[in-house]
């Protein structure tokens, strides 16, 4: 196993986890997988197991990683479609709680704007690939959603049949791109519908939507995906734990 020059600027422990990050960053140990034992890391890097130990507890914190009793420390799987849950009501007539089925209207490349590239941290100009998405319940439109990618990182993305998107995105990126999600930044608004937005969702010209405006980013912080999920406010709700 091969490992990065680590900065000697910082703790050891914390080198040791920016290194840990960056493997798994590279697919050394791909989500759902186990990592090495804590002694073999501590033989591989030359430290004391109490420096692997508490380099693990922060990636662990930081939700990369998660202990399983009696099997050893894997690299967690993101969940990301749970978050929609806290901002709408996605449920059949019955009540059921449903993952909104997903489909792709709209696939281009594209010059990315000012607003993109600030976004996902490239000169504006470069080529993004732009997705335009609806997500429905039982075929009603529930979210109009439009989704930018870096082309350079995305690019089998445009040799996929849209039928063949699924449901949910990040496990299309991991699988066919190497792509790999961990970490989320999501900001709220509120705005009127256009239109366009309008006719997609079924609504009233200019009726209230709650825009989800959502930075995805890999292990070292990068940004891989930056989507605007609008759906109308009257579905809205929010649900947070405060302890």
């Amino acid at each position: 196993m091969n490992s990065t020059p680590l900065d000697d600027r910082l703790p050891r422990y914390q080198r040791l986890r920016d290194d840990l990050a960056a493997r798994i960053n590279r697919n050394e140990w791909r989500p759902g997988e186990p990592i090495p034992s804590e002694a073999e890391l501590a033989a591989h890097y030359g430290v004391a197991i109490g420096t692997v130990r508490k380099a693990i507890d922060q990636l662990v914190s930081d939700t990369v990683l998660e202990r399983q009793q009696g099997r050893g420390t894997f690299v967690r799987r993101a969940r990301f479609n749970s978050s929609l849950f806290r901002f709408f009501r996605f449920q059949s007539e019955s009540g059921e709680r449903r993952v909104p089925q997903s489909r792709i209207l709209r696939r281009k490349c594209v010059p990315a704007t000012s607003a993109v590239a600030s976004a996902l941290r490239i000169p504006v100009g470069e080529p993004v690939i732009s997705l335009s998405r609806l997500r429905l319940i039982d075929d009603v439109p529930l979210l109009a959603e439009e989704i930018w990618l870096q082309r350079s990182r995305f690019a089998a993305i445009l040799d996929i049949d849209p039928s063949e998107f699924g449901d949910l995105l990040y496990p299309l990126y991991e699988e066919r791109c190497g792509e790999v999600v961990v970490s989320a930044e999501e900001i709220l608004t509120v705005e009127t519908a256009s239109e366009m937005q309008a006719r997609l969702l079924r609504l009233e010209a200019h009726a209230p939507l709650i825009v989800i405006e959502r930075l995805a980013l890999d292990l070292e912080r990068r940004p891989i995906e930056w989507r605007r999920s609008r759906g109308p406010a009257n579905r809205f709700r929010y649900h947070a734990e405060i302890r």
